[in-house]
């Protein structure tokens, strides 16, 4: 299980001792390269950071001219949350996006995790040098089932205001994808099973730098092995990590590996009025612009299972990869949790991963609380798994009402639901579901299948052919859609398709109840 607060939005006390324990203290690794320099003077060589070479660096409180601390206690539900990170004077951007993500990760353990208890979350500084801060989070989660610790780590760049993800230290996805390589390769040789592991933002989402310069990528407990086999790294060395790096990584290095005394930013930027740190590589976009689905002969097309991920949802994805294809995965509560390798599949291969709710019930049926439990759980596995938050949901049934609109538009999904029914669920004859997929496939629709069901998956092979020699393009919702309104409903691609802006007929008060399973 991923121990993660992903979303990059946001009684500050003093520093004393005690808190100043939080951070490791630091002192040696090789010197700065030519043209590297730390955020202090020029005219010395700055002091060497210590520290483990399978650790990323801490940088010594004492050094940092104004550093206070951020606390915060607090109940949310059942659950005890503690909060506390550093807050560099200047770095208020910085502060504000640690907020947020210290929010989101108290908010999903709350709604997403079963037996929950308590989650602590400790900040401590790992790089502060010229104008970048790096900032290490370590998550200790505590459930029904035992404890657990995971770590994130953020960087912020005072030249810009903006803070980045971790794999922003990297040039872009393909030296993501050079990188996860090397990771696995050396993970084999430590005996850990990596068939779980995809090249994500999520999966990624600790990286750093030891005193030597080497790059340090972290794993949670029990993400890639058992949780009592404690935390999974990995350390590139640092000649074969340099030509990865982005220019914020390059910095950001510079800043790990060697003390400033008396550190202060220079720089004291406002965050961008968009919140855009530039592109992160290991998040793909489900809206990929591949495809002009406006364009006639573009012919799009959406496929669309519900209720999985199932045991042989691998099955399914690899015959999509076959055809280049896309589809959308409206995921469940238990489903996610049993396969969760799965779905960080679904979405390291350019899937869309969606939001069917916990439980499966009839939205309609429950007020306002409980329609928010069945989807902010969902929400919250998948984000906690991949790092993307869900923007789309599917209601059961297709039963939808008001309420259910308005909680959906407050946690930013728009509904979907659609055109073309397979009736997988209760006609499990695999020439069946197949001719009616092909026989309802016209521009703009979507189709409804599930994946749960081993006539389904057996059935994808036929439609995909025959899709294929029809010219269709099959792609995500959001592709088909483009920008969709939180609330809302849809039923296909038709306005997207034509360009008219028209009531849609089948619009009937339960969104078609009676057609899914």
């Amino acid at each position: 299980m991923t121990l993660r607060g992903r979303a990059l939005p946001g009684g500050r006390t003093a520093l004393g001792a005690a808190a100043a324990a939080v951070f490791l203290l630091a002192t040696a690794c090789s010197p700065p390269s030519e043209g590297e320099h730390a955020g202090g003077s020029e005219e010395a060589p700055a002091e060497k950071p210590s520290g483990e070479p399978d650790e990323l660096t801490a940088v010594d409180p004492e050094t940092v001219a104004d550093l206070d601390e951020e606390h915060s206690e607090e109940k949310r539900g059942d659950v005890s949350v503690e909060i506390s990170y550093p807050v560099v004077g200047g770095a208020g951007p910085f502060a504000d996006e640690l907020g947020g993500i210290t929010d989101r990760a108290a908010e999903e353990f709350a709604d997403a995790v079963p037996g929950a208890e308590s989650l602590t979350v400790t900040g401590a500084l790992t790089a502060a040098g010229g104008d970048v801060l790096g900032v290490r989070l370590e998550q200790k989660e505590k459930d029904s089932d035992g404890t657990r610790t995971g770590h994130s780590t953020y960087w912020y760049d005072a030249a810009t205001g903006a803070t980045a993800y971790s794999t922003q230290l990297l040039a872009g996805d393909e030296e993501l994808g050079e990188l996860h390589e090397r990771v696995t390769e050396l993970l084999a040789e430590q005996d850990v099973d990596t068939a779980g592991l995809y090249p994500i933002a999520g999966m990624y989402d600790s990286i750093g730098f030891n005193p030597d310069g080497d790059l340090v990528v972290e794993f949670d407990e029990g993400q890639l092995a058992p949780a009592g086999d404690g935390r999974v790294h990995a350390v590139v060395p640092r000649k074969e990590a340099e030509p990865l790096l982005s220019d914020l990584g390059e910095r950001a290095r510079a800043a790990a590996t060697a003390v400033t005394p008396d550190f202060t930013l220079e720089k004291k930027a406002s965050a961008p009025k968009d919140g855009a740190a530039g592109e992160v590589p290991g998040r793909p976009s489900p809206a990929s612009s591949d495809v002009d689905c406006s364009d006639p002969e573009a012919k799009c097309i959406a496929l669309t299972f519900d209720d999985g991920p199932g045991g042989r949802t691998p099955e399914l994805l690899d015959e999509l990869d076959e055809y280049g294809a896309k589809a959308t995965f409206f995921l469940t509560g238990e489903p996610i949790r049993e396969h969760p390798e799965t779905v960080r599949r679904e979405y390291a291969e350019g899937h869309e991963v969606a939001n069917h709710t916990e439980s499966h019930p009839d939205l309609t049926t429950l007020g306002k609380g409980g329609v928010r439990e069945e989807l902010a759980s969902v929400s919250g596995l998948i984000d906690r798994e991949t790092g993307y938050r869900p923007e789309l949901m599917r209601p059961p049934y297709g039963a939808t009402d008001d309420t259910v609109a308005g909680v959906s538009r407050d946690l930013g999904m728009a509904e979907i639901i659609w055109s073309v029914d397979t009736n997988d669920w209760k006609d499990r004859n695999s020439s069946v579901v197949a001719d009616r997929a092909v026989k309802g496939a016209e521009p703009g629709a979507i189709i409804l299948m599930h994946d749960i069901h081993d006539t389904t998956v057996d059935a994808v092979p036929e439609i995909l052919k025959r899709l294929d020699e029809k010219g269709f393009t099959m792609v995500t919702v959001s592709q088909l859609l483009g920008e969709t309104e939180p609330g809302e409903k849809y039923f296909d691609g038709e306005e997207v398709i034509t360009g008219k802006d028209e009531e849609d007929s089948s619009e009937n008060g339960d969104g078609g109840k009676s057609g899914e399973e």
